[in-house]
């Protein structure tokens, strides 16, 4: 998205790009990209206004008063192709002077000519992509760029005349760096990250680029919150507003705490928007800035680094948006207000805001207004909020299909079958099940199985704590079984621990590992138990009984066996070995003969080693157990996501950078009906959870 002056512009179709001119309410459709356009900017100079967008194949510079003239003529308008195949471009960003262009795709940034293709400079060392870049207005060519990376490079300083590094920061946060702003008035940088966390840094040549102030916005938003309910007011509007909490300490029963990313950080024209006001708020020389989270704006001050005013999305009933995936905001105001492009997380919408800046001050500071109207403006009527300060476009020609509708989880979910056979023999499900045999098993399960109440708030506190040793041992994993009856965890005192769901009672106690267990896993009848242990040994437990049905001995395995679990509805057995996962055939004989006890009738056989592309190590593996899939999902050291067809026998698809991080957790939605047909839907989205956060992925678009 991109915001300047009375134009905003976002793709539609997501190869063309739409400038919508909020004053004349036309749009301005530009065609030039064959892929999704992945980023925008504005020029820094009104005449003439210029605007870049990028995409995965190329970087084209529009001059809008000449693609509205080539337009109304009866021409198609087109724009100067830039660069070509960047690759991924997350960020774009002209120089003062508009006559280059900085690109940030994948881990470099490139400086480019505006005015035709050239390629100026090319910026390398951050380790993970680059999320923003910014020109220095006062010290020609320095560029500052912040990124994704865990590395001390994250934060760059670069002369990009000579492409040499001035200056690189120390690791700032655990958490990706999003946005970032130059302070002109004060030379300063301010930086952002997903975690909801501020940092400033001088940029005055004597300081060595020090950093001079941290902000907690999660802490900045509650004094806030507190300090406007005190005075007896309430951000809102409606029967369905927020309520302000009254503590820091306090939140509402059942509600969980989210981060805040910093999406975007901008120049708030505040001194402007009170051009009127016969009380001025502050200081002249008080620098103001905006914040846009996932959540709201909030306005910082940046001479006391506190919030002067929020503005949630949610606390407004016609709009559509509450979770922003992206915004964007002009940097001058127009008729005291600010031009605000917001577009949905979940959904493919695109919301335009116009922010009066003084109603909203006055709507949450006493200083603006006289104490005798104070109890008339304590509680907002919901039409009053919006004509006060927030006014919501949606541009002509653009598709708007989606309706205010609250998200609900069913609780039943049909299977929608197969849509082609197996293309292996030794994938084929039985499909000779009786109907009666079939229909029994449905009623037993759904006997047994528990549905969480959809009514109740999300688990933030615990029921009950046991001690399942006398003296302080890790568990390294835990699983439930899949009627929810019983809980299985492996601990480093090398035993195998079974309770029974409510904790009360010690089901079983499964002891011979050498090692520590790293993983267990339930068979789909519940009557049996896989474990892995450090001692590079699998073992398969019986419920009722202590002595292991099967073992399968270090001889075969080179490295530590991992993420152990039957699959296939207990056909097979998967694990991890290193940098490749295995896929084994079993058959489970408990019987005894009195003459040869010492020797195993079950029988363990390897049928496949599937290694991963460009990894040393395995973190996280996952497949369905609870009915046939072929599918096989893979996380790798080199924090790299595998798609695996065993169908195919092969690697179907690899995402690279899945995460910052390693990632150390698959989950994947494996759906909740018995069916002889393979349900279409049950792998449509999985998450993955690493050192950076949880991402939520399709696997149709693998994004």
């Amino acid at each position: 998205l991109a915001c300047s002056h009375h134009h905003c512009a976002f793709p539609v179709s997501r190869n063309q790009l739409c400038v919508w001119n909020i004053a004349a309410a036309q749009p301005l459709y530009l065609s030039g990209h064959h892929y999704s356009i992945s980023a925008l900017s504005f020029g820094s100079k009104i005449n003439p206004l210029l605007v870049c967008s990028a995409s995965h194949e190329r970087v084209i510079v529009w001059n809008l008063d000449e693609c509205t003239q080539k337009v109304q003529e009866g021409f198609t308008p087109r724009g100067i192709v830039i660069g070509t195949l960047l690759g991924m471009v997350l960020h774009i960003r002209f120089s003062p002077d508009d006559q280059q262009v900085a690109v940030c795709a994948g881990n470099q940034i490139y400086v480019l000519s505006a005015k035709n293709k050239a390629i100026l400079a090319e910026l390398d060392g951050h380790l993970a992509p680059v999320t923003a870049a910014e020109f220095c207005t006062w010290e020609k060519s320095m560029l500052i760029s912040v990124s994704e990376d865990r590395t001390f490079k994250a934060r760059k300083v670069w002369d990009y005349s000579t492409s040499q590094l001035i200056y690189q920061s120390g690791i700032i946060t655990a958490f990706p760096l999003l946005s970032l702003l130059i302070d002109e008035q004060n030379k300063q940088i301010i930086t952002g990250c997903a975690e909801g966390q501020l940092w400033i840094f001088s940029l005055i040549s004597d300081h060595n680029y020090r950093c001079v102030a941290h902000i907690d916005l999660k802490k900045e938003q509650e004094k806030f919150c507190n300090k406007v309910w005190k005075s007896g007011k309430e951000i809102g509007e409606g029967q369905n507003n927020s309520k302000l909490c009254k503590t820091d300490n306090m939140r509402p029963e059942g509600s969980v705490e989210t981060s805040l990313p910093i999406l975007l950080i901008e120049h708030c024209d505040f001194f402007v928007c009170f051009h009127n006001e016969e009380n001025t708020y502050s200081s002249q020389n008080t620098s103001y800035f905006w914040i846009g989270t996932s959540t709201g704006l909030l306005i910082i001050n940046l001479a006391n680094f506190e919030l002067e005013a929020f503005l949630s999305y949610r606390d407004f009933s016609d709009l559509s948006i509450q979770i922003a995936r992206s915004c964007a905001l002009t940097r001058k105001a127009a008729n005291a207000k600010v031009l605000c492009l917001v577009t949905s997380m979940f959904e493919d919408m695109i919301a335009v805001l116009e922010v009066n800046l003084a109603a909203l001050m006055r709507t949450q500071h006493s200083d603006f207004l006289p104490y005798g109207n104070e109890k008339s403006l304590s509680v907002i009527a919901r039409y009053r909020m919006l004509e006060c300060f927030v006014s919501i476009y949606f541009p002509s020609g653009v598709k708007n299909t989606v309706k205010d509708k609250p998200l609900v989880f069913h609780n039943k979910i049909k299977s929608s079958g197969y849509t082609a056979a197996p293309r292996m023999t030794m994938f084929s499900p039985n499909t000779n099940l009786k109907k009666k045999e079939v229909s029994k098993w449905k009623t037993s399960c759904k006997c047994k199985n528990k549905e969480y109440p959809l009514e109740s708030y999300p688990p933030i506190k615990y029921e009950k704590e046991i001690s399942v040793t006398c003296k302080p041992t890790p568990i390294f994993c835990v699983q439930y079984s899949g009627d929810g009856e019983l809980l299985a965890c492996g601990q480093a005192d090398k035993t195998v621990l079974i309770f029974n769901s409510n904790l009360t009672d010690v089901h079983n106690v499964f002891s011979g590992h050498d090692g520590a267990v790293n993983s267990v896993g339930w068979s789909h009848d519940r009557k049996w138990l896989v474990s892995s242990s450090e001692d590079r040994t699998l073992r398969v437990w019986s419920v009722c009984n202590k002595e292991p049905a099967l073992i399968v001995g270090k001889e075969k395995f080179c490295k530590t066996v991992r993420f152990a679990q039957f699959y296939f509805i207990d056909t097979f057995i998967l694990l991890c070995c290193g940098a490749e996962f295995h896929l084994l055939s079993f058959h489970l004989d408990t019987t005894k003969d009195d003459l040869k006890r010492y020797k195993q009738r079950s029988v363990c056989k390897l049928i496949q080693k599937f290694p991963m592309t460009s990894a040393m190590e395995i973190t996280s593996l996952s497949a369905v157990n609870e009915f046939y899939s072929y599918i096989v999902l893979t996380a790798g050291s080199n924090r790299a996501l595998e798609v695996f067809d065993l169908n195919a026998g092969c690697s179907t698809a690899v995402i690279q950078e899945a995460h910052v991080r390693s990632v150390h957790q698959i989950c994947q939605n494996k759906g909740s009906s018995f069916s002889t047909q393979q349900p279409e839907a049950y792998n449509l989205f999985l998450t993955t959870a690493a050192g950076d956060g949880i991402k939520l992925w399709d696997l149709r678009t693998l994004r």
